[in-house]
């Protein structure tokens, strides 16, 4: 009788300390995701390089008959950009408070100004005096601008799977909220990379 009631504490411990274990596994979703942009950046990172070599080797930057881009749009484009991060953030904040229909607003406004972004940016290819191999420039500036186009359309399926998963009835709550999180974490690389790539390509 003795045996078995130590046998059947033995059983209960060992369940309780292999339960704790697997219930105690930190999240690493993050962190894949940290290294995921980190990988992302490193490409980035390497167009922005090559971007400015060239130009600081070019005597005349960018070559002479290269037409002059247009600031009004790729600044009113920037600031859709920019404005929509703030805009996807209420989202998340909605969502932390159980409030679904927020998340659904907020995202679905991030939705339509990712589409409003990509219409500008497609609206300037169709209009720019260059196309893709009129020189150095241009193929920079096509390289630069649609490797970021497709990072925004990439991101732009990321919001649009959490609208589509949040119809849902307890997808997301304010326990269970990483799909969201991870939209916006890319959502704000997508803009912090844009703002570099505008100040390099328009402004410089």
């Amino acid at each position: 009788m003795q045996g078995s009631a130590i046998q059947t504490a033995e059983t209960t411990s060992h369940e309780s300390s292999h339960g704790g274990h697997h219930g105690g596994h930190p999240d690493h979703r993050l962190f894949g995701i940290a290294l995921f942009l980190i990988a992302e950046s490193s490409i980035f990172l390497g167009l922005f390089t090559a971007f400015i070599i060239y130009r600081s080797i070019m005597p005349v930057w960018p070559p002479e008959g290269t037409p002059e881009l247009e600031l009004l749009l790729p600044g009113i484009n920037t600031i859709i950009l920019v404005s929509s991060s703030f805009v996807m953030h209420k989202g998340q904040a909605a969502i932390k408070k159980n409030d679904v229909g927020g998340l659904k607003l907020w995202f679905g406004i991030t939705a339509i100004m990712g589409i409003i972004f990509l219409m500008g940016q497609m609206y300037e290819y169709f209009h720019l005096e260059m196309g893709l191999t009129t020189n150095l420039f241009a193929s920079c500036f096509y390289a630069l601008t649609g490797f970021h186009g497709l990072h925004v359309t990439f991101g732009l399926l990321l919001i649009l799977s959490v609208l589509w998963r949040s119809r849902t009835e307890g997808h997301y709550t304010s326990e269970s909220f990483f799909g969201v999180e991870a939209a916006e974490i890319y959502w704000h690389f997508v803009d912090v990379v844009w703002i570099i790539l505008f100040i390099l390509v328009y402004l410089l």
